[in-house]
């Protein structure tokens, strides 16, 4: 046990965290926090902090452990050796979010603990929702965007599910699936080899190379018409050019991207690039949201 602890402190386990790979899944919290404008200041440091130094990195480090993934992941080109260590230490993450969500309420605690149930069974050898194409896709899909903004607005407003079942909150909710429905299965493209070796059937291993770029640029289009129509809806046309602004970078890198990797997939579809598409989609969507919220 002594060892297990030890190794608990090494490096790699904490670098399998990936920590500041919880940049790339905040907009969601931003875009919560502007659904959510009456949110006392504490609430907003205590989710925050919760959900991007503990949730997340907890989740990534689970993951990590029982994927033994020996190339290149989201947030590590070249991950090292995992051992029992990141295994105890994800799970001591784990329970740190859920002491800090008690803080909040048991509403929040509640959906804190589900969201980390499901993204064990993400990964788990004895349900392992990874290998199912589709219905990984979905859970990815729901509980990174729907889920977790239904979360952050029942810390952020200390409420609870009865408070915020409304379509006020839930199309947003929903707005936010849409856009990760576009872009997971981009981040599985640099990994066929590694997915198919471990029987791992993702979306985008089932898909192909082409048909992912083909698939996402689906998703992208809907999820953009769906804001547009959102923000039009609420009153709110002005964000609307805000919007397509703001992610012109994100649409211009994209299309650059799509064209290299008709020209050679296996050259261009790689972990860089997807890296570099994390970057600026996380960067333009923070940006935007934090606007938003500040504007209204």
């Amino acid at each position: 046990m002594l060892s297990h602890i030890t190794n608990m402190f090494k490096k790699s386990s904490w670098e399998h965290l990936r920590i500041p790979f919880s940049y790339y899944l905040m907009p969601v919290f931003w875009f919560a926090l502007s659904s959510a404008t009456e949110a006392k200041f504490a609430n907003v440091l205590i989710v925050g902090i919760i959900l991007h130094l503990f949730l997340y990195p907890s989740s990534n480090g689970y993951n990590s452990y029982f994927d033994k993934d020996e190339k290149s992941i989201g947030g590590l080109k070249n991950p090292k050796k995992v051992t029992i260590g990141l295994y105890y230490l994800s799970l001591v993450f784990f329970g740190i979010a859920l002491l800090g969500a008690l803080m909040i309420n048991i509403s929040f605690f509640v959906m804190v603990l589900l969201y980390g149930l499901v993204s064990m069974a993400y990964s788990h050898p004895s349900i392992r929702l990874k290998k199912y194409p589709y219905l990984s896709w979905l859970t990815a899909g729901f509980f990174q965007g729907a889920i977790t903004f239904i979360m952050c607005v029942i810390g952020l407003l200390e409420g609870d599910l009865n408070n915020i079942l409304n379509w006020d909150l839930l199309l947003p909710a929903l707005f936010t699936t849409l856009l990760l429905l576009g872009s997971y299965p981009l981040t599985q493209v640099y990994q066929h080899e590694e997915d198919k070796k471990r029987g791992d059937i993702t979306l985008s291993l089932k898909l192909g190379i082409m048909g992912t770029f083909n698939f996402a640029s689906i998703w992208f289009i809907i999820a953009g018409g769906t804001f547009i129509w959102y923000f039009n809806h609420i009153g709110s046309a002005w964000a609307i050019w805000w919007f397509l602004g703001s992610m012109a970078p994100l649409v211009i890198f994209f299309f650059i991207w799509f064209s290299l990797v008709k020209k050679n997939p296996n050259k261009y579809a790689n972990h860089s690039m997807a890296m570099t598409m994390n970057k600026i989609s996380a960067s333009t969507l923070n940006f935007f949201f934090i606007y938003y919220y500040l504007a209204q």
